[in-house]
């Protein structure tokens, strides 16, 4: 028999869920891959897995895989749909869920009207904490031969470079996305992030993703285009973010205080793979 899954999105990022507490889940990156494949596979641009805790503190482990097949340490819009999943499945009775991910504790609350709060913890600015190559710590990095473009740059549980330009649209995405994720300057890659200011509580943003490429949201880009927008000193701490997908709603009140983004999470369909890729 093989393995029941959920599929669900959060502003059109999607994800393939699976219960990996009632079920016993074993996932290879080419499984990861076949699943993630949108002409042979279910679709998707990451898979999560439910686990048990595997300490005391926390409610569940959270465990997320790029379609590349590579298990990164953080996913803001999976955190949302990780939330109502194990509720909608009576995992939990809680409305404040607490998980383990390679990046740490998160902290996951759901509202009364069924947006989900998410606590994305305190950004990391040390360039080695993201990780970044760079001598020290600064507002803007120059990256490229030329250099071709200067970033913010923050890890959010995960690396991100955020670009600042006139008009999301016309923003070369498709070729400035991989450009950067291919420099040697992010040893572990990096998510690259492209941010519009359209007023001091409102951007627009395009994230091209590590394993994943475009995609409609990302949460923990959001996150990072807000933080890297507040120490530019052009946000306020409340941001409307607008993403292909539609708005996630972020709060930072500065230094030393932890990110909080809200935003919904849809259940789309339930299945069953009867035959699981090797």
């Amino acid at each position: 028999m093989g393995w029941r899954f959920t599929k669900m999105h959060g502003l059109g990022n999607d994800f393939v869920v699976i219960d990996g507490v009632r079920q016993s889940i074993a996932l290879s990156a080419a499984q990861v891959r076949a699943l993630a494949d949108r002409h042979f596979g279910i679709g998707c641009d990451q898979l999560l897995l439910v686990e048990r805790a595997q300490g005391g503190e926390a409610d569940f482990r959270y465990r997320i895989f790029n379609a590349d097949g590579g298990e990164v340490a953080q996913c803001g819009n999976g955190a949302r749909c990780f939330a109502r999943f194990v509720v909608e499945e009576g995992l939990t009775a809680k409305r404040e869920i607490t998980v383990e991910t390679r990046a740490g504790l998160l902290r996951l609350y759901l509202e009364n009207d069924d947006q989900v709060r998410v606590n994305m913890g305190v950004p990391r600015l040390a360039p080695a904490e993201i990780p970044l190559r760079a001598a020290q710590q600064a507002l803007r990095y120059p990256l490229g031969p030329a250099p071709s473009w200067q970033v913010g740059a923050v890890s959010m549980g995960n690396p991100h470079a955020v670009l600042a330009v006139p008009d999301v649209a016309t923003a070369p995405v498709g070729a400035w996305g991989p450009a950067i994720q291919a420099l040697p300057d992010f040893p572990e890659g990096v998510n690259v992030g492209f941010m519009e200011t359209v007023a001091r509580d409102h951007i627009r943003l395009r994230v091209f993703e590590r394993g994943s490429g475009e995609t409609l949201a990302c949460g923990s880009g959001a996150c990072a285009a807000v933080v890297i927008g507040r120490l530019w000193g052009e946000l306020e701490p409340d941001v409307s973010v607008d993403l292909p997908g539609g708005r996630l709603r972020i709060h930072w009140a500065g230094a030393g205080e932890p990110v909080w983004m809200t935003g919904p999470a849809v259940r789309v369909f339930d299945g069953q793979l009867s035959d699981v890729p090797v």
